[in-house]
């Protein structure tokens, strides 16, 4: 009988996952070929490109975290069986998205005196500040696109998310290559180049998905077209589950942030070295945050039916699947290092540095993506501080110091950066599994 239930969370948990893989992968490939393309045009160019996304990365990380509330809330109507809770759900997600992409936006214009605060050299804070603010336009497009795909995960109707995604990426290369190189009279703009090709991509993927959710076929059982009236109001709880979310990514993504201002302080190099090993382990990383997603929908929709047994279940074998998974991801990082390093940079000096991040990174990948997984699990059960709690004492109680120390103290440059990350990853998932064990046997 175990078996047989096992047998069927792994299936569900793969058929939710695939297109959510899919889709979240597409963001980190786009971000992957925005780097390839610019580190072939410039290594200087790429700098400038590292610093803008960091802060951009760590704005709308926290605007997803502060929507997850309509995944985590369709999901439990969809368990409880409430379907026509479920169109007001979306309707109240829109202008909550919107006003979170104008503030974000708003904050990217900000880029170059935060950067010279940070310490960062004159003319790379002045180029990173010029991609911050071109990217910054795109950011109420990114949160309304990820609003409507919450939507539909929680409805298990991940599939649209994965086909948009794929077109974003089919329009995203010539872009860059266009704006990047310049092509057909358009004039060569490097990194700002590629900043403009994600701007656009971005606000084609949150136009075509709204439109789909306003077309669905059952729109009327799921009242997607009835006003909502007070949206600010009646929206109370899905914001306070946001919130939470939220302020646990932005811990995150803040924290690796400020780990690249440090790769910045140890050389321009560092910085290059650390944006793409980073970006190689967000890749992988977004196979396990799909994963994370199909596990808190799962997780979700067995504690809107209230049963214990399957809420344990789904979260073990998402964290399962998850570690399978990357441990096969983790093992072609260390064996081809070289090989994977190559194909973003032909620079020798950045690829000497780059070659050692890749293998490492092979260390990191399982833990890492195993604590995203055990965070959704939590948040599956409306469990909503306790793990932006734990995410703060692993990642500004671990990571940051321990980086600092090790990559600026000791001399270990960006290699301690990376160290850094493998001990506070193997204490985030250590703790969320052992919440995660104590919350779900009550």
């Amino acid at each position: 009988m175990d078996r047989a239930r096992l047998r069927q969370h792994i299936v569900e948990l793969l058929r939710l996952a695939a297109p959510v893989i899919v889709a979240r992968a597409g963001l980190m490939v786009m971000s992957a070929v925005d780097i390839l393309i610019v580190a072939r045009y410039s290594s200087d160019e790429l700098a400038y490109l590292g610093l803008g996304t960091l802060p951009a990365s760590m704005l709308v990380t926290a605007g997803i975290g502060m929507l997850l509330g309509t995944m985590i809330m369709t999901s439990h109507a969809v368990g409880a069986g409430r379907l026509e809770e479920c169109g007001p759900i979306w309707r109240r997600s829109l202008p909550y998205a919107l006003l979170l992409g104008v503030l974000t936006a708003l904050a990217s214009l900000a880029g170059e005196p935060f950067f010279r605060l940070t310490g960062q050299a004159p003319d790379v804070a002045e180029g990173g500040a010029r991609v911050l603010a071109v990217m910054g336009a795109g950011l109420p497009a990114a949160m309304l696109y990820t609003a409507s795909a919450f939507f539909l995960e929680g409805l298990k109707r991940p599939l649209p998310g994965m086909v948009v995604m794929i077109l974003a990426n089919l329009l995203n290369v010539p872009l860059n290559i266009i704006l990047v190189w310049g092509a057909w009279g358009i004039p060569a703009m490097g990194a700002e180049g590629s900043a403009w090709a994600t701007t656009a991509v971005r606000w084609m993927l949150a136009l075509s998905l709204m439109v789909y959710v306003w077309n669905l076929r059952d729109r009327r059982l799921l009242r997607i077209r009835e006003p909502v009236g007070h949206w600010w109001r009646e929206a109370a709880q899905q914001r306070r589950l946001g919130y939470a979310a939220g302020a646990s990514l932005a811990l995150e993504s803040s924290a690796f942030s400020i780990l690249g201002l440090f790769a910045g302080m140890v050389g321009p190099l560092a910085l290059g070295a650390y944006t793409i090993s980073l970006n190689l382990i967000a890749l992988p990383f977004m196979t396990a945050v799909g994963l994370a997603s199909a596990t808190g929908v799962r997780v979700g929709v067995a504690y809107g039916r209230r049963d214990r047994r399957d809420i344990v279940m789904a979260g073990w074998t998402g964290l399962g699947v998850t570690s399978a998974i990357l441990a096969v991801v983790a093992c072609l990082f260390a064996l081809f290092p070289e090989q994977i390093g190559g194909l973003f940079t032909t620079d020798p000096q950045l690829l000497a540095v780059t070659v050692p991040l890749v293998t490492f990174s092979a260390f990191i990948l399982i833990a890492d993506g195993g604590q995203v997984v055990m965070a959704n699990a939590l948040r599956g059960q409306a469990d909503t501080w306790v793990p932006t709690a734990l995410h703060f004492f692993s990642y500004y109680g671990v990571m940051i110091p321990l980086g600092a120390v090790l990559a600026l103290s000791a001399g270990r440059g960006v290699v301690g950066l990376f160290e850094g990350i493998l001990i506070a990853s193997l204490v985030s998932i250590s703790v969320l599994s052992l919440r995660f064990h104590l919350l779900s046997r009550t």
